[in-house]
């Protein structure tokens, strides 16, 4: 089935292709620029930290919906071992086996294609089996430290928790933003809260995923008419799901990566983030969520945290 005149309607309003040079791989990266930094340097004020990760365990996120994607799987290599012989320093190693998207993650722009393309018009057969993401890998993303937003929809609408089948508009972007009284700016990297992550935390996993609450199609249009950096929501599959076109599956994923070249995060909690911008009435501050660095991976694993 192919994709819809409404989808490549879209498409084409959002498309970034060649803004940043047709060897770009890192899209809207670009509007992270040294001057947007020194901007969000100045958000610090306090020093409150408010970290933003799910642990990293075997009992998580993930329920098997996408084969392969596991949750971390951690085993000890060495328990202090004296590896220099006795009476020397002893040793503890570990590893540990995961899917790069498996829980707190970006998603690089590489992490879905459409019509046999990637961002910036990249052939989808430049990922192969061996080498992963030939261009456009996560390893591929700057350090990304910039101004972070928390566009908290569920709060402003006074809940806990938007319902699962709650499809978010720029209506309620703007709504969020006015609530947080905040702007959003170019390079800015938005965090929209929705509450669904709760359902995970009270340890209903199959329900965090199916139905969620998550972005609408319509939303691509509202970030790129901001430049906005990167978006990151607290929802495992990041739009709402299941969609809101009836098979039209991960529209707003093909809209943010292939065409308008937009990093997206899911599974990431927001819920202490919320408590502490409503205590400190700032819905603004400096955001670090660095990428681990694997070469041509299409998703990294990423511990962000909020500094006010």
């Amino acid at each position: 089935m192919s994709l819809p005149a409404e989808f490549h309607d879209i498409a084409k309003r959002v498309n970034n292709w060649g803004r940043w040079g047709e060897a770009d791989e890192i899209g809207t990266l670009n509007l992270v620029t040294d001057e947007v930094v020194r901007a969000a340097a100045a958000e610090v004020r306090t020093g409150r930290r408010v970290p933003l990760a799910l642990p990293l365990k075997e009992d998580g996120v993930q329920s098997g919906l996408i084969p392969g994607r596991i949750n971390p799987f951690h085993s000890m290599v060495q328990i202090n071992q004296e590896i220099f012989g006795p009476g020397t320093v002893a040793c503890s190693d570990d590893a540990v086996t995961m899917g790069l998207q498996a829980a707190t993650h970006w998603d690089a722009l590489t992490h879905v294609s459409h019509s046999g393309r990637l961002y910036n018009g990249r052939p989808a057969d430049t990922i192969t089996a061996h080498g992963g993401a030939e261009f456009g890998g996560i390893d591929k993303a700057p350090y990304i430290v910039s101004r972070g937003v928390l566009l908290d929809v569920a709060a402003a609408k006074g809940l806990d928790r938007l319902p699962g089948d709650h499809a978010v508009t720029p209506q309620d972007l703007d709504e969020a933003a006015e609530f947080g009284r905040v702007e959003v700016r170019s390079g800015d990297i938005v965090l929209v809260r929705t509450g669904q992550i709760q359902v995970y935390l009270a340890g209903d996993k199959h329900g965090y995923g199916y139905p969620s609450p998550g972005l609408s199609v319509r939303t691509p249009e509202w970030f790129h008419a901001r430049d906005v950096a990167a978006v990151a929501d607290d929802t495992l599959t990041f739009e709402i799901f299941p969609p809101e076109i009836e098979n039209l599956w991960l529209p707003v994923h093909a809209l943010d990566l292939v065409e308008m070249g937009m990093l997206q995060g899911q599974n990431w909690n927001l819920e202490s983030l919320s408590t502490a911008c409503g205590e400190l009435s700032r819905y603004s501050f400096l955001l670090s969520a660095m990428p681990e660095p694997f070469k041509g991976a299409t998703g990294t694993p990423v511990a962000p945290v909020a500094v006010f």
